[in-house]
């Protein structure tokens, strides 16, 4: 019996990713992929293909086909910009000096909370065409910069609305809990009761979120604030997040893998024990190699033990207007490897399945595979360690959200 499809790839490399195929790349070459409601429903040798009767074929040209990319931790949706902050820390000052003297996150949100819904969309839509265009599907953006009840939730309302106009995925986070406001100062406490009292409930209610982060650090929340907003996010059937060990040990990592987060992100400063502590919870590790780079760090993250336990390593851009104003997940694979130490295969899952997990979404995407989503690009290269080693003149043959064709260098082209 001949099977319908929508689409049917062929002549075509598959980077799968999948864990369960030998190879770092999960590799099947010269394969074939079939596509039918936006997911996909047989891949394999294009020699053991089944009967099939296409409504469209595709000629890979030998090409590489890879799943959709997947940037897990973004700040993407903010007002202005602190390009004179980059000057002074260039000058010399450290990030926590700026942060300290008024600067820092605090600018962001006096921009941000002066901004409308509107301008805070256009601001961000060339972001995200940045990211889309290097063959991402799938962006986390995260609150943060408003912490007032109405910013926060401009900033949620704003993510979502991108969504509904690009051909992207957007999984939205609320991080109230980023900074102290200023109309707080020197009440830390009384902010947490406004995030777990007000901002949070009402993110629920509106369902506005997918997650709940923090920022755990000497500058921002400490670890029994960040618990306070753990405990509420659980009553809330919300999972979590945290910012964690990126300026100092702090005892975040240890807190969110008691708290079975999703991921604990930036970790430069953990130890030993948290390493331990992430493994036995399956809490991923999510690297940013250019905040590394950015603020010129030296600690970086113990990715050899990472490793060596079996923790997941996830890669993302952490675009946001002061530690990591960059827009390529492609140059982060490629930091990713340069700075600390990872395989292009290891880069290639940090922004596929392990940012898929990281997300909580790896049921669905991250892997070339029948039964996921049709998240895919296919690639003119002759090998998947070209994705890490050459920035910029490589780019997207055709990127499919869902099974549809919504953009590449091959659709632009024409």
């Amino acid at each position: 019996m001949t099977e319908r499809c929508d689409l049917l790839i062929t002549n075509v490399h598959a980077a799968t990713m999948d864990p369960s195929i030998v190879g770092g790349y999960g590799a099947v070459e010269d394969a074939a992929v079939a596509v039918t409601g936006g997911k996909i429903v047989w891949l394999g040798p294009r020699k053991e293909l089944p009967d099939c009767a296409p409504d469209k074929t595709l000629d890979g040209e030998g090409q590489w086909l890879t799943p959709g990319l997947i940037d897990c931790h973004t700040h993407l949706v903010y007002g202005g910009h602190r390009a004179s902050e980059f000057a002074r820390r260039l000058g010399g000052e450290s990030y926590e000096e700026v942060a300290r003297s008024g600067g820092g996150i605090l600018s962001t949100v006096r921009a941000t909370r002066a901004a409308s819904a509107e301008e805070l969309y256009r601001a961000a839509e060339p972001r995200l065409h940045a990211l889309m265009s290097e063959g991402v599907t799938t962006v986390e953006v995260k609150s943060g910069y408003g912490l007032d009840l109405d910013t926060e939730l401009k900033q949620l309302r704003t993510a979502r609305r991108l969504a509904q106009h690009h051909p992207v995925e957007i999984t939205t986070t609320c991080l109230a809990a980023h900074a102290l406001p200023p109309e707080f100062d020197g009440r830390p406490d009384e902010y947490i009761d406004l995030v777990c009292e007000e901002i949070l409930p009402a993110v629920a209610r509106e369902q506005l979120a997918d997650a709940v982060d923090m920022f755990c650090e000497s500058i921002a929340f400490s670890v029994e604030q960040c618990q306070r907003v753990i405990d509420c996010a659980k009553q809330l059937d919300l999972p979590v997040k945290v910012h964690a060990e990126q300026l100092a040990r702090t005892g975040a990592t240890a807190m969110a893998a008691r708290s079975s987060a999703l991921s604990v992100d930036h970790i430069e400063y953990i130890t030993d024990a948290d390493v331990a502590a992430m493994a036995e919870s399956g809490t991923v590790a999510v690297l940013l190699p250019g905040a590394f780079y950015t603020l010129r760090e030296t600690q970086m993250p113990p990715v050899d033990k990472l490793r060596a336990s079996g923790v997941c390593m996830a890669l993302s851009t952490d675009l946001n207007p002061g530690s990591c104003p960059i827009a390529s997940l492609r140059l982060m694979m490629n930091m990713g490897c340069n700075l600390f130490g990872l395989t292009p295969a290891e880069a290639l899952a940090g922004v596929t399945r392990s940012a898929a997990r990281a997300l909580g979404l790896c049921c669905s995407r991250g892997v070339l595979r029948p039964g996921l989503r049709a998240d895919m690009v296919l690639w003119p290269m002759e090998t998947p360690d070209q994705l890490a080693y050459e920035v910029g003149a490589l780019k997207p043959a055709q990127i499919f959200f869902a099974g549809k064709t919504v953009g590449g260098r091959d659709v632009t082209a024409g």
